[in-house]
């Protein structure tokens, strides 16, 4: 089964395609969607109690967000629906004042699954 590489080329986080690069969105918001540029492991009390075998000696472990991301693959499933999003933000909708969305629908999708292997570690 073939896999898309994630990339950053001139600032802007990419996902490999069978067209050529997808852009995603700019490294900055991608690290800033995260939390910043490092991410701490860690486990939950929760987390312990329901997988009590679990290994946790990483944690306290710092991993650079941006290794990270370039270890990232992705499938042809997820870059097709990564394509399919659209990559402007979303405007304030003024007649409820809702705030604007900072990210676009595309940057959300790859920024949430960025966060789960963050979360659970690159599978």
């Amino acid at each position: 089964m073939k896999r898309y590489d994630t990339f950053v080329e001139d600032g802007t986080v990419c996902v490999g395609s069978d067209d050529g690069p997808l852009e995603v969105a700019p490294l900055d918001d991608v690290v800033d969607a995260v939390g910043g540029p490092a991410w701490t492991i860690r486990y939950t009390d929760a987390e312990r109690r329901r997988y009590p075998d679990m290994d946790t000696d990483d944690e306290g472990m710092v991993v650079d967000v941006v290794d990270m991301l370039n270890a990232m693959t992705h499938s042809q499933r997820f870059v097709e629906t990564l394509a399919a999003h659209p990559t402007t933000v979303p405007e304030t909708d003024t007649d409820t004042n809702t705030e604007r969305d900072t990210l676009s629908p595309r940057a959300g999708l790859f920024v949430g699954k960025l966060l789960e292997n963050l979360e659970n570690g690159v599978a």
